[in-house]
């Protein structure tokens, strides 16, 4: 599970979880006339509101986020566990709307409703469940919920996957001078360095091959972008949860990439990238709008 992969509609529904659980402790009813003393009992002293209300709106925020958190997608049913969490949810607000509107309910029939109103433990409960179901149904469809909800960390020196020396597989710092200042053999004409060919101070008379060596090379301050067909392994992290296809072109995901996690990018593919889960997986990632780059 990867609580990074939490969507800003996800806190909301958290948030609305919490403040459900908080209604349930207070009253049920408002008696018209009743004194301060009166004991009225709280969401918890009704069955049909604690199983249709409290926990069907508790068991549906569960569902939804634990649903984002998991990597692969969970089927109770045909159905994702997400989904399942967006009914609960559902069904809890009607429920609570039901109740504020019959706050009474069985007194109804002796006649004992009368002066009988919906407390505010109900009113909070109608308002956190409503709250929960729209958040849990509009966090696919609203770019703004779909955001992560804690943003993705950028370690200043990110190690390479697999224990690779820091430089290669195209991370920062790849092309940057070495400590020092002094460049490597094959490696001259950076700022504030001899030119190609020039004999180093204080090294006598330069050696034919490193001379041979230096003079192709051009004098550049900045690397030069790679060509198109040459592509170097970078690491990257994606802003939002995005499906890993399969490589053979397969509808079907095979993994899910989560905000705040690195994967290697070891292929172009098109417009997408060929990806490299942590746990050695590869997949083609379709959607590569945002990410952001080791």
């Amino acid at each position: 599970m990867n609580i990074r992969s939490l969507t800003r509609g996800d806190g909301v529904v958290i948030v609305a979880a919490v403040l459900l659980l908080i209604a349930s402790f207070l009253d049920i009813y408002s008696i018209e006339g009743a004194p301060d003393s009166a004991e009225i009992p709280s969401l918890w002293g009704s069955g049909p509101i604690v199983l249709g209300v409290v926990l069907a709106g508790v068991i549906g925020a569960a569902l939804v986020v634990v649903a984002r958190t998991l990597p692969q997608p969970r089927k109770v049913a045909g159905l994702d566990l997400g989904q399942f969490g967006v009914a609960f949810t559902v069904f809890a607000a009607w429920c609570a709307l039901g109740n504020v509107f019959d706050p009474a309910g069985a007194f109804d029939n002796d006649g004992g409703g009368e002066g009988i109103g919906a407390g505010t433990g109900l009113i909070l409960a109608l308002v956190a469940t409503v709250v929960m179901a729209a958040a849990a149904i509009a966090t696919p469809l609203m770019p703004a919920l779909k955001g992560a909800l804690l943003p993705a960390p950028r370690p200043a020196q990110p190690q390479p996957y697999g224990g690779q020396p820091q430089g290669g597989y195209g991370y920062p710092g790849a092309q940057q001078q070495p400590y020092g200042g002094q460049p490597g053999p094959g490696q001259p004409g950076q700022p504030g360095q001899p030119g190609p060919g020039a004999p180093y101070p204080g090294a006598g008379q330069p050696q034919p091959q490193q001379a041979q060596q230096a003079q192709p090379q051009p004098t550049q301050a900045q690397p030069q972008p790679q060509p198109a067909g040459d592509f170097a392994p970078f690491w990257f992290a994606v802003p939002v949860p995005r499906p890993l296809f399969a490589e053979d072109g397969s509808p079907t995901p095979i993994a899910e990439l989560a905000p705040g996690t690195w994967y290697l990018a070891v292929e172009q593919r098109g417009p997408g990238l060929v990806a490299q889960t942590q746990d050695g997986r590869r997949g083609v990632l379709q959607d590569t709008s945002g990410i952001q780059r080791g």
